[in-house]
């Protein structure tokens, strides 16, 4: 079992230069992305809003399944970060895609974790994400984050 480091260990992960196995799992990530269901999922998730559990859809629904298959995927992707297994700053420099995932999903993320009762729920990708914030300079964020949330509002 991999245990999920603490913010000393994930920070000595981000200064350690990447290494050719970092790339070549960078690489298998993206190509992993390319996958016709997930690029399917992926164009949904694109244009989904939930602000509230109650808003997801159904279980047994397609776009249930896409929403599971966009989140699991990208928090698995952040657990090979947190693990220390891949390069912190390599994968952000090549998934800007996970912090577009993780925007849209911020919010709604803790009141999943009480409504699943999993308080560890997508944690992976909230660490990282969040890592991915703090790269960002803070008005290139919020001007990111209030494109992220007119998308939700239909502007």
């Amino acid at each position: 079992m991999i245990v999920p480091p603490g913010p000393d260990i994930i920070e000595a992960m981000a200064n350690q230069p990447a290494t050719y196995e970092d790339a070549n799992l960078c690489l298998k990530l993206y190509e992993l992305r390319r996958e016709e269901t997930m690029r399917t999922a992926r164009n949904w998730f694109a244009t989904f809003h939930a602000a509230t559990p109650a808003d997801l859809p159904p279980m047994g629904a397609p776009e249930n399944a896409y929403f599971r298959m966009v989140t699991s995927y990208w928090d698995m992707a952040a657990s090979f970060v947190t693990s220390g297994v891949l390069n912190q700053e390599l994968f952000l420099e090549t998934n800007g895609e996970l912090l577009f995932v993780w925007e849209k999903v911020r919010e709604l993320v803790p009141q999943l974790r009480t409504a699943f009762g999993s308080p560890t729920y997508l944690k992976n990708l909230e660490t990282v994400g969040n890592a991915a914030i703090q790269r960002v300079p803070a008005e290139a964020y919020k001007a990111f984050s209030a494109r992220i949330k007119g998308i939700a509002a239909g502007r």
